[in-house]
C-alpha cells in the first residue's frame, strides 16, 4: 500500500509528516490500538506487519465454537493485515468514537506516530494537505473494506449502517458545496425496476436519492467481469439477492472516485424514484480544481467507509454489549444501538441542508 501514499501525497506533505512524526518500534505481539480505548495518534506503518482483529468475550460459546472450527487459538477474529504504507488510527480525527478493533504487531515493526493535535491542526491550516490525506485515507479504507467484505461475504453487510448516511454527507459538506452540487446536478426520474448502477459496469456519476426507494443487491453468479456484464443484459434474470435499501437522502456511485474497480453491487429502483445526478466528469474536474471542496468530499467518503467497517464489526457481534432494561450503564462500554451524541450534533445541520437542496430542486414533499 506504500504506492497509495506516494501517489496521493505531495513531497511537502511527506516532508511534514517525516519532520513532525516520531518513530516508534512495536515489538511482535504488542498492541498498538486497543478496542474501546481512545485513539490519540495517527500511525504510518514504515516496516513490518500488523493484524486487525475483532475480539469477542472468551465466555461466549458460539465464539469458542467458531474459533475451534477455524483452527484459531483465540476468539479474536482477524479481518485484515496491514503492511508498509498503511495508516492506522484515523479515528482520532474522523470519528469521535473509540476504535472498534484491536491492532497489534505480527512481527517487530516500525511506525511513524503523529499526535491527534498535530494532525488536526495541520488539516485545518493546510487545505491542500487535507485534500491529499483524506483522499489517501479513503482509498486505503476502500481497499480494506473490499478485503473484509470478500472475506466475510456481503451477507454481513446487509441493511447497511444503523445511522443514515445522509447525516454524514450533509453534516460535513459546506453550504457552498451544496450550492455547487445543485448547480451541477441533473434531476432524473427513475421508474420502478430500472437499474441505476450495474454490477461490473462503469458508473456515470454521483447520485443523491431525492424521492423513492432503491435496492442494493448482489449476485452469486460467476465472478468473471464479462460474464457479469452480459448477464446483466438479460432483463429476465432476477437471481440477485437484496442486501440493503437506499432511502431519501442516501447517495450512490461515490466509490468510483476513490476506487477504479467496477462496482460489486447492483442498484435498482424499488419504486418510481427521483435522483440528482452529478456527472462524473464534472465532479472529477471540480475535485481537481477546488481543494476546499475536495477536502470536504474525501473526508465524507472516509467517514462513510469507516462507518461501514464499524457496522460490519457490530454485525459480527464482536466487542459490543446489549443493554438490558434496569441495567446500570457503564460509560466505558459501547452498547449495541447506542446513540453517539457527537454524531447527533450534525443532525439538525444536515437536515437543514438537505431540505434546502430539496426546495431548490422543487422536489415535492420538501
Amino acid at each position: 500500500m506504500t504506492e497509495v501514499l506516494l501517489q496521493e501525497l505531495s513531497n511537502s506533505d511527506i516532508n511534514w509528516m517525516i519532520a513532525t512524526g516520531k518513530r516508534e518500534e512495536i515489538a511482535a505481539g504488542e498492541v498498538l490500538l486497543q478496542q474501546n480505548e481512545a485513539a490519540d495518534n495517527l500511525y504510518l506503518v514504515l516496516e513490518g506487519a500488523l493484524t486487525v482483529a475483532i475480539p469477542q468475550a472468551e465466555s461466549d460459546p458460539l465464539a469458542l465454537a467458531f474459533s475451534a472450527l477455524e483452527g484459531r487459538d483465540t476468539t479474536e477474529r482477524e479481518i485484515a493485515r496491514l503492511s508498509s504504507g498503511e495508516l492506522v488510527g484515523e479515528e482520532c480525527f474522523l470519528d469521535s468514537r473509540a476504535p472498534f478493533t484491536v491492532i497489534r504487531a505480527l512481527e517487530d515493526s516500525l511506525v511513524l506516530s503523529i499526535s491527534q493535535s498535530q494532525i488536526t491542526a495541520k488539516l485545518q491550516q493546510d487545505i491542500s494537505f487535507a485534500a491529499h490525506l483524506y483522499r489517501a485515507i479513503a482509498i486505503l479504507l476502500s481497499n480494506r473494506l473490499r478485503s473484509v467484505v470478500n472475506q466475510l461475504g456481503y451477507s454481513r453487510f446487509a441493511q447497511s449502517s444503523q445511522i443514515r448516511e445522509v447525516l454524514f454527507v450533509f453534516g460535513e459538506l459546506s453550504d457552498s458545496d451544496i450550492d455547487w452540487i445543485i448547480a451541477a446536478g441533473q434531476r432524473e426520474e427513475i421508474p420502478a425496476g430500472r437499474i441505476l448502477i450495474h454490477k461490473g459496469r462503469p458508473v456515470d456519476g454521483l447520485y443523491i436519492l431525492l424521492n423513492g426507494t432503491m435496492t442494493v443487491s448482489i449476485s452469486d453468479d460467476d465472478n468473471n467481469p464479462l460474464a457479469i456484464v452480459f448477464a446483466s443484459l438479460d432483463s429476465g434474470d432476477d437471481s440477485d439477492r437484496e442486501i440493503a435499501r437506499l432511502l431519501r437522502g442516501d447517495i450512490a456511485g461515490e466509490m468510483p472516485f476513490v476506487d477504479d474497480r467496477p462496482p460489486e453491487t447492483t442498484i435498482k429502483a424499488h419504486e418510481d424514484s427521483l435522483v440528482l445526478m452529478v456527472p462524473k466528469q464534472q465532479l472529477v474536474i471540480k475535485l481537481h480544481q477546488d481543494e476546499v471542496f475536495a477536502s470536504h468530499f474525501y473526508r465524507v467518503i472516509s467517514i462513510l467507509l469507516l462507518n461501514r467497517l464499524r457496522d460490519i464489526s457490530s454485525r459480527l457481534g464482536y466487542g459490543r454489549r446489549t443493554y438490558d432494561e434496569g441495567q446500570v450503564l457503564d460509560d466505558s462500554i459501547e452498547y449495541q444501538d447506542e446513540l453517539d451524541f457527537n454524531v447527533l450534533d450534525h443532525v439538525s445541520l444536515a437536515g437543514a441542508r438537505f431540505d434546502w437542496l430539496l426546495k431548490c430542486l422543487n422536489v415535492k414533499g420538501a
